[in-house]
């Protein structure tokens, strides 16, 4: 169990690497409760986990859990997407009822994307790069983080309570969200969240639609605070078929890419929406099926249903569906089978992917003209192919 805000003793959470808030509703950033409070709690609900990558306290001692837990295979990277991101307060201008919460439909969004703000922070993001490049018993990759890279709801708490823009979400600071997505597509993970009391499955956008991974937020298993997905504007490339009318390509409210395939608003019926989510992991298909139940459903009698629009299968690789400008040669890799392969862009000096191949043939994507390193990585064996 990943701690969150209310589990701190706090609405919101921007921890902003240990600071003490002073804001009611602690957006300056920072801890409101004592930071032995804060470590008891963590304590409490990740002692079951490995060591941390790094266990170097941030301010006021507060200690981190972000590591890793490789499960029948399937490698998950445990973050801390609250942990250093920075508070609204004072550095971006009221445009709401709250720091957090903006209101006013002309806002500048590029405005807001300030450098100095961070969501991940530096520590974190080494931790995935590094993490995305180990492979090492691992088949299938997923990051486990508190909530989503978006803004995944327009209506908070009640039909009179339309949101431009959240800045509780992960969708700012915008380009801590693309540091952080790049980082996850680079291994074609999935990445699970919460949160949001409102389930949806969104597939990421960074410099396009659908380039970076699949997020799946799941519901809360109880709710008190019901958000929807309404937007107002008509979506890009609706899929007919879809039961739900509002998926398709759309933006955020501070301009994100996001593709929408299912959401679980509030009914009549449901009022909640409350329930839960299951991931199932195919190491030999490579797909994922991603399941949405509601609450009192009865899943053991036949004919039960899940939220309308789940479950969703997705291939591995479509946790990085960016659109390739070439493809490498073809490699035939002999002597080993489903070895990993890592795309190294020699001119920027930096890994593109790393992947654990399913077979034996395997045709790289590349996404500009430059020259590339292919590693392959067996068990205890390496090979680099130039060109």
């Amino acid at each position: 169990a990943i701690p969150d805000d209310h589990d701190v003793g706090q609405g919101n959470l921007w921890g902003e690497g240990g600071k003490v808030s002073k804001l009611p509703g602690g957006a300056d950033g920072g801890y409101t409760m004592p930071a032995d409070y804060v470590n008891m709690v963590q304590r409490a609900q990740t002692a079951n986990l490995p060591d941390p990558y790094d266990a170097t306290p941030i301010e006021q001692g507060i200690t981190v859990y972000y590591t890793s837990l490789n499960v029948g295979g399937i490698d998950f990277a445990i973050i801390e997407d609250r942990k250093f991101k920075t508070g609204p307060a004072g550095l971006v201008p009221q445009m709401g009822p709250r720091p957090d919460h903006i209101n006013l439909p002309d806002f500048d969004r590029t405005a807001i994307d300030l450098p100095e703000a961070r969501l991940l922070g530096d520590r974190q993001l080494k931790f995935l790069n590094e993490w995305g490049q180990d492979w090492d018993g691992a088949v299938m990759k997923a990051v486990l983080s508190q909530t989503i890279f978006a803004g995944g709801a327009h209506i908070h708490g009640g039909h009179k309570s339309r949101l431009i823009a959240d800045l509780d979400s992960n969708g700012w600071p915008q380009a801590g969200r693309a540091r952080a997505l790049n980082e996850i597509r680079r291994c074609f993970a999935l990445h699970i969240a919460g949160d949001q009391h409102l389930a949806t499955v969104i597939h990421q956008g960074v410099n396009d639609w659908e380039d970076a991974c699949f997020s799946f937020c799941v519901p809360s298993i109880v709710n008190y605070y019901g958000r929807w997905w309404w937007p107002l504007e008509e979506p890009l490339n609706h899929d007919e078929d879809n039961p739900l009318p509002f998926t398709g390509r759309y933006y955020d409210g501070l301009k994100n890419k996001l593709t929408m395939h299912a959401y679980a608003n509030p009914t009549t019926e449901n009022y909640n929406a409350a329930g839960y989510g299951l991931v199932r992991f195919d190491k030999e298909s490579r797909k994922i099926t991603l399941e949405c139940w509601p609450r009192h459903v009865d899943v053991t009698k036949p004919g039960a249903k899940q939220h309308p629009g789940w479950p969703i299968t997705v291939d591995q690789e479509d946790n990085y569906d960016r659109a390739a400008l070439a493809y490498l040669p073809t490699f035939s890799i002999n002597g080993q089978d489903s070895p990993v392969v890592q795309v190294i862009d020699e001119y920027l000096g930096e890994v593109v992917y790393t992947l654990r191949i399913k077979g034996n043939m395997w045709r790289p994507k590349v996404f500009r003209e430059a020259v590339y390193t292919i590693k392959v990585i067996g068990e205890g064996a390496e090979s680099v192919l130039q060109g």
